[in-house]
C-alpha cells in the first residue's frame, strides 16, 4: 500500500518518465529537433527586456535576487506546436540527483509554452516561442528540457543552467601560464576559497571547484584539489604547480554581422537575394595561427540576434544562409569546424566543413538568424573524435582577452545533492 502510495505521488507530480524520454535525456546543450533554431536562454536583467545584448549573459542566476531566466526558439515548421518545458535537477557533473521535483521547485514542474509570435515580413517563415523559467529552490545545476506536448518522448532541446548562493568567499586572479614554455600561449587562474562561518567536515575534499572559460562547457577544468589549507583561517588555495589550472588562451574571435540584407555590413563580402531565401558570404578567412596576435573586441564567442530595419530581431529577423570560406591547405585526418555558441559548441554536420579543391578552401553554409555573431575554426581528429584543435588554426596567445567563471559546488551534512555555495565571474586581459 506504501509503495503504490508514492507511485501515485509521482505520477501526480510528473516524476516518472517514460522509458524513450529517459533513454534520450543527456544533460548537454542540444537541439534534437532540425527545425528548431537560435536557442537563447539569458537572465532577464536590466530595465529593457527587448535589449539583445542581455543574450550575451550566462544563464546562471543567484537565488538571492529577483532575475529570472528567459528562454527563446524559433520553430521553421511555420506551424503551431505546443511544447512543454521541465526542469531536471543535476549534481556537479552533471549526471541527474536522486531528488523529487517537489524538493527544488515551488510549483508544478511540467509547464505549457504558451508565448509566442509568428515571424513578421520574412522569406523564411517560423513561430518564435519565448518561456520564463521558474524559479528554483535550491541552488544548483538544472537541465531544462522542452518536449512535444503531443508525444512526451520527442525532446526538443535541452539547455543548462546553475543557480548560486554564495555562502563563501572566492577569491580569483588571472595570469600568464607560470610554465616557461607556455607562458605565450596559456593562461592560469588561480584561486582561494575563505569558507569562515560555513559549516564543512573535510573542506580540502568536500569542495568541487569547476573553472570555466568564456561560458563555454567544452573549456573546463575540473577535479582541482588545494595545494594548501589554512585551517586555523579557514581558507583554501589553489596554486597548482602541475599546470591543472591552466588553459589555453585561445584568440579573439572572429566576426561577422548580417543585421541587415540590404547591404554590406562588417565582414560580409556579398550577400545574394533569390526569392526564397537570402544568402551572405563572409569574406575569406586565413589561418591565424602563424601571425602575431592582434588585439580587437568580441563576444568571447557569444552572438545577438538584431535587424537594424526594425530593431526587432526575434520576429522581424530573417533567416540567412550564411557561407564560410576558409582558405587553407587541406588538412589530412581531420575535419574542419566552424563554430561558436551559435552552434551551441557542438561538431556536428551543420557546421562541419567540405574542402573545395577548384577553391583551395573548406566551405561551409550555416542557417542563420539576422544578428551579429562571433565564430572561430577548429579541428577535430577523424581517427579520435575527442582530440579536438582550436589553436592549428587561430593560434592561442595568453594576451588573449576571456571571461573565466569559477563554480564551488559542496554537498552540506544531510542533504542529497551537491549544491552551488559560490560562483565567481572575471575578466582577463580587459581593455574596457
Amino acid at each position: 500500500m506504501i509503495a503504490y502510495r508514492r507511485l501515485l505521488i509521482c505520477l501526480i507530480l510528473g516524476w516518472v518518465l517514460t522509458p524513450g524520454f529517459a533513454q534520450q535525456l543527456q544533460p548537454v546543450d542540444r537541439i534534437h529537433d532540425p527545425k528548431v533554431e537560435t536557442v537563447l536562454l539569458y537572465p532577464l536583467v536590466g530595465g529593457n527586456p527587448n535589449d539583445p545584448a542581455l543574450t550575451l549573459n550566462p544563464p546562471v542566476i543567484s537565488l538571492d535576487e529577483q532575475v529570472n531566466l528567459q528562454l527563446e526558439f524559433d520553430d521553421l515548421t511555420a506551424n503551431y506546436r505546443s511544447f512543454r518545458a521541465k526542469l531536471i535537477h543535476c549534481n556537479a557533473d552533471w549526471q541527474r540527483s536522486v531528488l523529487n521535483d517537489i524538493e527544488f521547485t515551488y510549483e508544478y514542474n511540467d509547464n505549457p509554452i504558451t508565448d509566442y509570435q509568428v515571424s513578421i515580413n520574412t522569406k523564411i517563415p517560423y513561430y518564435h516561442y519565448r518561456f520564463t523559467v521558474p524559479r528554483v529552490k535550491l541552488p544548483g545545476n538544472y537541465l531544462l528540457v522542452v518536449y512535444d506536448e503531443r508525444n512526451r518522448e520527442n525532446i526538443i532541446l535541452t539547455r543548462r543552467f546553475m543557480t548560486y548562493q554564495n555562502r563563501l568567499t572566492v577569491g580569483a586572479g588571472g595570469r600568464f601560464s607560470t610554465d616557461p614554455s607556455r607562458q605565450f600561449s596559456d593562461q592560469q587562474i588561480d584561486l582561494t576559497i575563505d569558507y569562515k562561518g560555513y559549516q564543512v567536515i573535510s573542506p580540502q575534499d568536500d569542495f568541487k571547484v569547476v573553472i570555466r572559460q568564456n561560458y563555454r562547457d567544452d573549456r573546463e577544468i575540473r577535479g582541482l584539489r588545494p595545494t594548501n589549507v589554512r585551517a586555523f583561517d579557514q581558507v583554501l588555495e589553489y596554486r597548482l604547480i602541475d599546470l591543472s589550472n591552466t588553459m589555453p588562451g585561445g584568440n579573439e574571435f572572429r566576426f561577422f554581422d548580417i543585421r541587415t540584407v540590404l547591404s554590406r555590413a562588417n565582414y560580409i563580402d556579398r550577400i545574394e537575394r533569390p526569392a526564397d531565401r537570402n544568402i551572405a558570404y563572409v569574406q575569406v578567412d586565413q589561418q591565424r595561427s602563424r601571425g602575431p596576435y592582434i588585439q580587437s573586441d568580441d563576444f568571447n564567442g557569444q552572438y545577438v540576434i538584431d535587424q537594424r530595419e526594425t530593431g526587432n530581431g526575434a520576429i522581424n529577423g530573417d533567416y540567412v544562409e550564411t557561407v564560410f570560406t576558409l582558405k587553407t591547405a587541406q588538412v589530412p585526418g581531420a575535419d574542419v569546424y566552424v563554430n561558436g555558441a551559435f552552434n551551441l559548441w557542438r561538431l556536428d554536420d551543420r557546421n562541419r566543413m567540405t574542402f573545395d579543391p577548384t577553391l583551395g578552401a573548406y566551405r561551409a553554409a550555416v542557417l542563420l538568424k539576422q544578428g551579429v555573431y562571433n565564430y572561430d575554426y577548429i579541428l577535430q581528429s577523424v581517427s579520435q573524435p575527442s582530440k579536438v584543435d582550436e589553436s592549428f588554426i587561430e593560434g592561442s596567445f595568453s594576451a588573449t582577452e576571456n571571461d573565466y567563471e569559477v563554480f564551488v559546488y559542496h554537498r552540506p551534512p544531510a542533504a542529497r545533492a551537491d549544491q552551488l555555495v559560490s560562483y565567481r565571474r572575471i575578466g582577463l586581459n580587459k581593455r574596457k
